[in-house]
């Protein structure tokens, strides 16, 4: 299994932007725990966003980046449990053909996907993994 590890999809030829468009249901975690993902285990704090992506896959996002990625949908109140708009925000991605591994973040959780799936670059440092079903129907190249 292809280990990536120092990654920097900004220097990948290979890698081109895209962005989200996405409806999500999310709740807020009252205490701490792990969430698995079809990627892998997602921990998280209170406060953090655990999402339910349109495709039924669930993935969780810190509190202090929610609010920069999600956009709160009438009638839900800003930070408050309900329906969320992925805002259109650019990230890296890049196809990868073999079954992989990548860290979420710097010494956070390690997640897995298989051959075909996508490696996500939202900023240095912080990734994820979207399966290629998923990924080719939430996520629309912009280059």
């Amino acid at each position: 299994m292809l280990e990536l590890d120092n990654i920097n999809l900004v220097t990948d030829p290979l890698a081109a932007r895209y962005v989200k468009d996405e409806t999500v249901s999310v709740a807020f975690a009252r205490e701490p725990g792990e969430l698995i993902s079809l990627e892998g285990p997602n921990r998280y704090a209170p406060g953090d966003a655990l999402i339910s992506g349109a495709t039924g896959s669930r993935w969780v996002v810190s509190r202090d980046r929610f609010d920069a990625k999600y956009a709160a949908l009438p009638p839900t109140p800003p930070g408050e449990d309900g329906c969320y708009r992925a805002r259109p925000l650019p990230v890296l991605a890049r196809q990868i053909a073999e079954p992989f591994t990548a860290l979420r973040s710097a010494g956070g959780d390690r997640l897995y996907g298989k051959a075909g799936d996508w490696l996500l670059q939202y900023a240095p440092g912080d990734f994820g993994i979207a399966e290629n079903a998923r990924f080719v129907q939430v996520y629309r190249k912009i280059d």
